[in-house]
């Protein structure tokens, strides 16, 4: 039953990062001002792929424990977050509204973390990467919204 549950929770990710797919960076990004210490693109689908596995498998360590409910209202929340992002940023081209959404993914991540650890302390662990990786994604996409004031308001 676990590893249903785990493909469930897997789908539900996969289904967020295949918004990558659909709004790739593409020119546009690629002509963005960006600080020095933005990571090389290979690393952006290997962190992704990871994090993804850890997520699910921390929903479904979740989903098997009792009194999991705000945990996985949370989770819910995270990876809707989490799928809206790209097509804002790299779809929209709307930097400011990327930046509000990956505040409130970073928001939604850091409730779930907090309440996955309350039912299962492995899960919460499992979400730390997380939190650091969208941090960074954070930092990021503020950083491109400073550099770029011109394109920030042009869309």
């Amino acid at each position: 039953m676990f590893w249903l549950t785990f493909s469930i929770f897997l789908v539900a990710c996969l289904g967020a990062g295949a918004t990558g797919g659909l709004f790739p960076p593409g020119p546009w990004y690629r002509s963005l001002k960006k600080p020095a210490w933005t990571p090389p693109d290979w690393v952006f689908p290997v962190t992704w792929t990871v994090l993804y596995v850890c997520m699910a498998l921390a929903g479904a360590r979740v989903a098997a424990q009792p009194d999991n409910g705000l945990a996985l209202a949370l989770w819910a929340m995270q990876i809707a977050f989490n799928g809206l992002w790209t097509p804002v940023f790299f779809g929209l081209k709307k930097i400011r509204l990327g930046l509000g959404v990956v505040v409130m993914l970073w928001l939604a991540v850091l409730a779930t973390l907090l309440a996955m650890w309350q039912v299962d302390w492995v899960a919460g662990a499992l979400f730390v990467p997380y939190l650091v990786w969208v941090t960074i994604a954070t930092a990021l996409n503020a950083e491109v919204w400073r550099l770029n004031p011109e394109e920030a308001r042009a869309h």
